[in-house]
């Protein structure tokens, strides 16, 4: 072995040993959240602290864009055996949709998302450019 490739192989062991402390910068990647909810107000306050962390980090977002709302309708007869007039009742369940388009690295998502959600909230989180992975958040 020569004495140029021992040093070369040095100096390439000492560039490698230098970049080891050094972190690497996170490749920002396209994050859609969906939030569902039967009930606005928490949706809404869900939605704001997701976009406050995302603030506090410093990260480009888009959102929250408002879904059309989904009106689920059941009718029914009130008397259970059949009998008597004709009398129904009518139950209506609303479903609000919101959608957060994030740009920030896959490994902040738990940081972002990770403060207590209340019950009845479902959050999707969804990668586009991997387009049968999703991760499914609800309590």
């Amino acid at each position: 072995v020569s004495t140029q490739s021992t040093w070369g192989l040095l100096r390439w062991q000492m560039d490698k040993d230098k970049t080891k402390g050094e972190e690497a910068p996170e490749e920002l990647s396209k994050i859609r959240l969906t939030l569902s909810a039967k009930e606005i107000k928490p949706l809404e306050d869900v939605c704001s602290q997701i976009l406050q962390k995302t603030k506090e980090l410093n990260f480009k977002f888009r959102g929250p864009v408002r879904m059309p709302t989904k009106t689920l309708r059941i009718t029914c007869r009130k008397t259970p055996c059949g009998e008597g007039t004709d009398t129904w009742d009518h139950f209506e369940m609303r479903l609000h949709k919101r959608v957060i388009d994030l740009n920030c690295p896959i490994k902040k998502v738990k940081e972002i998302t990770g403060f207590k959600i209340e019950p009845g909230i479902i959050v999707n989180v969804s990668f586009p450019q991997f387009h049968s992975f999703f991760i499914l958040f609800t309590n």
